[in-house]
This record gives C-alpha cells, structure tokens and sequence, in this order.
C-alpha cells in the first residue's frame, strides 16, 4: 500500500506534517478532512512497483542500513500490541505510523498490505530478506502456529536486543585502537613525507657518515615521499584481494579456523559464536519451532564455516535419532561443559531453560574479556607509538651527536 507525506494546516491554522497510508491520495485527502486537516502539499512516498524496480539499488542499499536496536524496538512494539489484543492488521497499521525512516516505514506497510490481503505475517516478512532473517521469520510462523504471537515476538524482541547490544560492545571496544592507529598513521606520515627529508638535507650537508637506524629512517621517508602512489594501491589491493580469498570456497574454511586458534581472539571468539547457537537454538525450541529445522536456522548465526559443519554434522546424527550433545562432544570445538550441560538438559527435559543458562553464562564471559581487552589495548598501543617516535626520535638525534662531537 503507498505511502503518502503530507503537509497542511489544522482547524487553528497550525501547520501539520505526516504520512498515511491509503490505496490513494483521494483516500488519504478525505480522511485528513474528515479529521479538521487542510492539505496543501502532497506526495508518494512508497512509490509503484515499477519506480521500485528503477530505485532497486538504493532501496536495498538502504534497507541494510535499518539497525538492529530499530528491529528490536519496532518488533517490542508490534508484541505489545498484539499482546493487548488488538488485531493484527490495526498493530501494525499503528506500527507504521510511529515508525521513523522511510525505508522501514515502507517496509512495514507492505507487510500490512499483504496481511490484510490474506497471507501470513511470517510469509509477508520473508518477502524482506534484507531486515527479517530466516531465524526471525521462523520464529514467527511458529508464534503463529501456536497462537502465542505476542509471547514470540517479546522473546524475538529480547533475542535482538541482545544482539544488537553484544555488537556495541564489540564495535566499543575496537574504536580506541582504529582510531589511535589512524593517528598514529597520520602524523607518521606527515614526519615521513614532509618533515624527515629536511632533516636528512642536513645530514647529507654534513657528508658523514650516518647510523643504521638513521639510514633505515631516511630509507622509509624517501620510499614514503617518492612511491607512496605505488604502495597505496598495493597495499589496497592487497587487503582487497585478502578479503576475497577468506570468503571463497577455498579460503573461508582456512580463515574461520585461524581465528579460532589465535591466541587472544580465538577463545573470545568462540565464545560468542557458541554463546549465539545456544541462546538461538533455546529461543527457537522454545518459540515451538522444530528440532531438525532449528538446527537449519541455527547454523547462519554462527557465522563460522568450521563450527557450521560441526552443526551440521549434528543435525544428520539427530535425524538418526543421536542425542544433540554426543555430536557436539565429538567434534572437539564445544567445549566440555556445554556439551556436558546439554546432555543434561536432554535427560531432565530442560533443554531450552540450559540452552539460555549456556548462553547467559558465556555473556558473562565475553563482556568480562571485553572489558579487560579494553583496559589491556590502552596501555599497548601507547607502548607501541612510544616504540615508534622513539625510533624516531632517536634516528635523528645520534647523527647530531656525532656531528656535534666532530664539531
């Protein structure tokens, strides 16, 4: 259904702002009247299928921009309203009007559309791969199924928010060392480029003969100023060429198990990712949604080709009726307590309620090691720019001693 803004004045001679949506602008310009709305301006904002096509690009480009902490809270309002009872179509009709960005707010009129046509919510979601993802759109078929929407879409609610809030804090505690080794890069090369080939006019004035560290300081200042046009590109198409290796076929497998085998960030990050199987896998069971099929939506939100197979691999022994944890305990990449956990969970029929205290448990974990990887990356990295401007520093005072004792 389109979206129309609007602009007009109020029985007081206010001037009003909004959108609506309406199967037409006539539609929209009679409700507003009948509501006391003088319109004076109005326009499409989601626009015809085929102006949609002609903007595919963009919309899409901008439908990966919706946040996570936007999900959550878009989708806490849509289960309070369906909580309270009021009919699907009328939430998320209301739903539509209090959401901010266009985008969204387009996306969510659409799926009112096509509920309010007869198709299902988790039907009308899935046709938005871009923001509602398998584990979402499953979650809500099986609220669905169940009768228990409101309950599913708090639990989805609470799963998102936790995800989105892991992310802060994981982009939190990469801020201060991008940012410092940005200025670190910069001044170094303003010092490389500019300043250092003076100071090496001097030396070479002089004609004496100067210290190694000297020589290799001139050496990368001359390289920086006379090929910096050459190392910029090879230094990025280097990058680039490393970012498609570790996503090919080939590559992927090589890299995901790198990373868990490094020695500071291997641990961390097999934390998260066994802490997400645990909390999704617990919040699909208990949404309804089947074993087997949990398993399938599960495994994207590892997000790691090696613990992927293992996931795998698990879901053929359950389909040949083996317990969840003997597969997990034989792969070697669960640690022992979560298989041990599971196991019991399995026995006492608490699987879901030990999924969550898994997943609550390794939460724990990770924002501990977060925080201390924030006070250790402090300390480090300005360990390292002494190290440099040391070298720097020192490069360019021992030829003035010589010269000064030679003097």
């Amino acid at each position: 259904m389109p979206i129309y803004a609007y602009k007009g004045f109020d029985a007081g001679g206010h001037a009003v702002s909004g959108t609506r949506d309406a199967e037409s602008a006539k539609t929209i310009k009679q409700n507003l009247r009948r509501d006391g709305i003088f319109v004076t301006e109005m326009r499409e904002t989601a626009t015809t299928q085929k102006e949609k096509e002609h903007k595919a690009f963009n919309f899409n480009f901008l439908r990966e921009r919706v946040s996570t902490g936007t999900l959550a809270t878009a989708t806490r309002q849509l289960a309070t309203l369906v909580g309270a009872g009021i009919p699907l179509v009328e939430s998320l009709a209301a739903l539509v009007d209090q959401t901010e960005g266009e985008v969204f707010k387009s996306v969510w009129a659409e799926v009112r559309q096509k509920v309010n046509e007869g198709a299902s919510l988790a039907d009308s979601l899935a046709a938005h791969p871009r923001i509602f993802t398998p584990l979402f759109v499953n979650m809500v078929r099986a609220g669905e199924s169940s009768g228990a929407l409101d309950v599913v879409l708090n639990r989805l609610a609470d799963f998102t928010e936790s995800q989105a809030e892991l992310r802060s804090k994981l982009i939190g505690t990469m801020v201060y060392p991008v940012l410092m080794i940005c200025m670190a890069s910069f001044v170094t090369g303003i010092l490389f480029i500019f300043v250092i080939p003076k100071i090496s006019m001097i030396f070479e004035s002089q004609k004496v003969a100067l210290p190694l560290p000297t020589v290799i300081l001139i050496g990368i200042s001359s390289f920086s100023r006379d090929y910096w046009w050459i190392a910029i590109p090879v230094i990025l198409g280097s990058i680039q060429g490393f970012l498609r290796y570790i996503k090919s076929a080939r590559g992927r497998p090589w890299w995901d198990r790198v990373t868990l085998e490094l020695p500071v960030f291997g641990p961390l990050i097999r934390m998260i990712a066994i802490a997400r199987f645990t909390r999704t896998l617990g919040t699909l069971l208990a949404s309804g949604v089947q074993l087997l099929t949990a398993f399938d939506i599960v495994k994207n939100v590892v997000q790691n080709s090696v613990l992927i197979k293992v996931i795998e691999d698990a879901h053929d022994a359950v389909r040949e009726g083996e317990s969840i944890a003997a597969p997990l305990k034989r792969s070697g990449e669960f640690p022992p307590i979560v298989t041990h956990m599971i196991a019991i969970g399995e026995k006492s029929g608490q699987l879901e309620a030990m999924l969550n205290n898994i997943a609550r448990s390794y939460d724990v974990q990770v924002d501990s090691r977060l925080r201390a990887m924030t006070s250790i990356l402090e300390p480090v990295m300005i360990i390292f720019l002494g190290v440099v401007v040391g070298f720097i520093i020192f490069a360019i005072i021992l030829p003035m001693i010589q010269i000064s004792s030679f003097a």
